[in-house]
């Protein structure tokens, strides 16, 4: 008898460890199945494009600035290196504010071309899609005139 109360006892263990493991394996594939649909909605794949291309913009923004811009200002403006060489020495120590103020021109020129072109470009690409969706339909041709007059009249006459 001791046996069999052991046996069972230990067959009730077993399959409460059986459900405990299929409730976190549940768990998983639920969580597995929430990210997927989480991470291939379109508009997560839309940011992550946006993000990529934008990160590609700000170099080429970036390249401007610092291989057109910069050489550009620098040769109106006295130094050697033009803006690189650009410091200030305090107690022997050199403080390199030309590099920051390329930095600074870089960020200007990069917020002015992200404005012109969301802001401006893109909010006018919105603007015509609002007002394409709004536009009356076309005037109807003569052709659809005298259908039109045709049915009403039918309508008149079967009533």
């Amino acid at each position: 008898m001791h046996n069999k109360v052991w046996g069972v006892a230990d067959y009730y263990l077993s399959s409460l460890k059986e459900e405990k493991e299929m409730e976190q394996a549940k768990r998983v594939f639920s969580i597995l199945g929430e990210f997927k649909n989480f991470a291939f909605k379109g508009n997560v794949v839309d940011l992550a494009v946006g993000v990529i291309i934008g990160g590609a913009f700000g170099k080429i923004v970036d390249s401007l600035v610092k291989h057109l811009i910069m050489p550009g200002i620098s040769v109106l403006m006295p130094g050697e290196q033009g803006y690189l060489a650009w410091k200030l020495t305090l107690n022997g120590k050199d403080i390199p504010y030309g590099l920051f103020i390329g930095e600074v021109v870089n960020f200007l020129f990069v917020a002015a071309a992200l404005f012109v072109f969301i802001v401006k470009f893109l909010g006018w690409i919105m603007r015509t899609k609002k007002e394409e969706a709004v536009a009356p339909p076309p005037p109807l041709t003569k052709d659809q005139e005298l259908l039109g007059e045709i049915r009403d009249l039918l309508k008149k006459r079967g009533a």
